[in-house]
């Protein structure tokens, strides 16, 4: 049974929400129709004329890109010139686009966090906070012997976190009243009478980004045909997110050995370095893409070396003159990793769901450089 296109949006945006995007980005569900019936989806970095073919090929309804399929806004719309040739195809088959852009690089788990994982950085905080994400406590009322199910699917949803300590909660005994109206199907009690029943005031803190999907499993898990519940907003603050990440490596190496760890890890033939190939690398600033811009930032933090893409010559020799070493690997692969990892995480929450979706990797290459 196809899944509908809002759906996997959801899905999405529940790791991602749109709300940590910069400011003008292209982001979200840029081409299609959110009701329209996806049976699979095709994960890429961007979408290129190859890639709309190899969707078409692999019978794909929606593509989820992490570069926009347009960055400024379209002055007109000519099938003959790019982009106009790419969406002029993806309508002609009825293949919807999604891309998830800054708020992917800035959200847990995403494109700065899997970079910074998989070069085996500890001790990680974020470059440059752009975001400050709220908290809030939900307080569910709940019958006595359903306490411990609604605890658990608020937990699995992502609430009751504190720190390094998970499953959080604080529960009260009560009594709890309600008359059921005609036309109520009451868990207990008769209709047009009072009902007392003993219940437990359940409270657990929760982030924003995850309350839509608390609230949800919340009410999934409740016996009661109208739950009872509040949301409060907390002055306390869950953390900050933002660009790129700051972290240590477990052991100092030299950043020629370093460099060479990274051409490694992302398969490249070759990488480019400023500074002392020598000289011990202990704290590493990384920010996937273009991120010359929060160089300063990597600086004041007190980085060894600034790990990005796209470095101009003039960067390069304003970096040496700070005295912090440079790595440019390239924009394409400082998030190319991110491709896989979007595509486990959609197969694991249509298999969560009990839903059937075909998730495909590009195999297309879309990095417009060849190295010789």
């Amino acid at each position: 049974m196809a899944i509908k296109c809002k759906r996997i949006i959801k899905w999405l945006e529940e790791w991602a929400p749109k709300s940590l995007a910069m400011e003008g980005d292209r982001i979200g569900l840029l081409l299609g129709d959110p009701s329209s019936d996806v049976e699979n989806v095709l994960v890429t970095l961007e979408i290129t004329a190859e890639v709309v073919e190899e969707a078409v090929g692999l019978g794909v309804q929606l593509i989820v890109s992490h570069h926009p399929l347009f960055r400024e806004p379209l002055s007109y719309l000519r099938f003959d010139m790019y982009p106009g040739n790419i969406i002029g195809r993806l309508i002609q088959k009825g293949i919807n686009a999604y891309a998830a852009h800054t708020n992917l690089d800035a959200a847990p788990g995403g494109v700065n966090d899997v970079l910074a994982r998989r070069l085996g950085l500890q001790d990680l905080e974020v470059l440059y906070p752009t975001y400050q994400e709220k908290s809030y406590k939900v307080v569910v009322f709940v019958p006595q012997g359903y306490e411990d199910r609604v605890r658990q699917a608020m937990s699995e949803a992502g609430a009751g976190r504190i720190g390094n300590y998970v499953e959080c909660s604080f529960q009260t005994e009560g009594t709890g009243t309600f008359k059921p109206l005609p036309g109520a199907q009451p868990f207990s009690g008769e209709v047009g009478k009072l009902e007392k029943a003993q219940e437990f005031r359940l409270e657990m803190v929760v982030s924003g980004n995850k309350l839509s999907q608390v609230l949800e499993a919340m009410v999934s898990a409740h016996p009661y045909e109208e739950v009872a519940y509040d949301v409060y907003p907390l002055w306390t603050k869950s953390g900050s997110i933002g660009l790129g990440r700051v972290g240590r490596l477990k052991e100092a190496r030299p950043l020629g050995v370093f460099a060479e760890g990274v051409k490694e890890l992302l398969g490249l033939k070759a990488v480019r370095v400023t500074g002392d190939l020598q000289r011990p690398v202990s704290k590493v600033a990384l920010c996937g893409g273009s991120g010359m811009r929060l160089l300063m930032r990597a600086v004041e933090l007190g980085a060894d070396v600034y790990l990005t893409g796209d470095v101009r010559h003039h960067e390069a020799l304003e970096a040496k003159a700070l005295g912090i070493s440079l790595i440019d690997a390239g924009h394409h692969a400082t998030e190319r990793l991110i491709v896989p990892v979007i595509a486990e995480y959609l197969e694991k929450r249509s298999q969560d769901a009990g839903q059937k979706l075909g998730v495909f990797v590009s195999s297309v290459n879309t990095d417009p450089f060849l190295y010789l």
